[in-house]
């Protein structure tokens, strides 16, 4: 009897294993998408057009080649790491001052064997910092891609462009995504909080006019949009969905970035002591239905949070992001900010 109980057992388990790798089997990863904020990548040379003089070698920050190639390096060091095996297909990146940063990255690091190509647009940004994209010519085939000027009525001053590229991925799926840096905290939140509502307002836009032409669009919103899930910009204005993603709409925004913070307890940034996530990555309703092609879940979204990217708090408990400065002291390290990411996956 005990041995017909056992043998029952053991095959009953036996079952249940080969069945979810049976699912796993049928389930094809088919992209990462990353963003991550790489904090005042700027080239050493003066821009005469810009105020990127303090990011010189004679500037307030002794902004050298060595420390400038030095950056590089980790900059690929960290995209090397997210993506393992196989680098991310797409990444999308800010605080890069030029489209030189960008082939200097690709170029003179070993992240061109990973064949990475480039789009970007100079924004009107007045210290110089601009969003850009690489991504795999492999994976990833570019249709259409602009920049999208966020403007404050009444005011000369500019922001960063929001990039929007539409595109194919593994010659099968098409996603529109936009790549984003919205006005700073600088000055303080509530006073600067109507610059990122219109940022807000802008893409809003342009993520309508997708919803009105295509059926079941994948959108993909990533970038630094410099407030959390909750605050007015993204809940209200932009009108993303936080925390319900039982019954998605494929006309309608879902947060990743509330799920990170809220439920796992993440952050991507810290500040006085509190992590948060202001690194965004918020899908369209149709990425979240595992019936579609592509989808994903919440348990593949992620904040890249390895040890080589945090040190110690000195002034609070737990870690922080190694950054490159602190304040104007030179302090070596990565960023002030960790990467997001995305893995998209089909049914087969």
């Amino acid at each position: 009897m005990k041995k017909n109980l056992c043998l029952f057992l053991f095959c009953f388990l036996l079952s249940l294993t080969l069945s979810a790798q049976s699912d796993e089997e049928t389930q094809e990863h088919t992209g990462t998408i990353m963003f991550y904020n790489v904090e005042n990548l700027f080239h050493p040379d003066d821009d005469p057009d810009k105020w990127d003089e303090e990011f010189t070698p004679k500037g307030d920050r002794y902004w050298t080649s060595y420390r400038y190639y030095k950056k590089l390096f980790q900059v690929y060091q960290v995209i090397t790491a997210v993506g393992g095996w196989n680098a991310p297909d797409v990444v999308g990146l800010c605080e890069i001052e030029n489209r030189q940063t960008l082939q200097d990255l690709i170029n003179k690091t070993p992240l061109f064997n990973a064949g990475y190509e480039i789009i970007h647009y100079e924004s009107p940004d007045g210290r110089g910092i601009d969003v850009g994209m690489l991504y795999k010519s492999t994976s990833f085939r570019p249709l259409k891609d602009y920049p999208i000027p966020v403007t404050f009525s009444g005011s000369r001053r500019a922001t960063r462009d929001i990039l929007f590229v539409k595109g194919v991925l593994n010659n099968r799926d098409t996603l529109h995504l936009f790549v984003n840096h919205w006005p700073s905290r600088w000055g303080g939140q509530m006073e600067t909080e109507p610059k990122r509502v219109r940022a807000a307002s802008i893409l809003r836009k342009h993520v309508d006019s997708i919803f009105a032409i295509a059926q079941n669009p994948n959108i993909i919103i990533m970038g630094d949009l410099n407030d959390y899930p909750e605050n007015k910009s993204v809940s209200e204005t932009l009108g993303v969905i936080n925390g319900e993603y039982d019954n998605p709409q494929p006309h309608k925004l879902y947060s990743m970035a509330y799920y990170l913070q809220n439920k796992t307890g993440l952050g991507s940034h810290k500040y006085h002591g509190e992590w948060g996530v202001l690194d965004h990555i918020i899908i369209s309703g149709n990425l979240l239905n595992n019936e579609t092609m592509p989808f994903t879940d919440l348990d593949n979204v992620h904040i890249f949070n390895k040890d080589f990217l945090l040190e110690k708090d000195e002034k609070n408990t737990g870690k922080r992001p190694n950054r490159t400065y602190i304040g104007y002291k030179y302090h070596g390290g990565y960023s002030d900010h960790l990467p997001v990411y995305l893995k998209l996956f089909r049914q087969d």
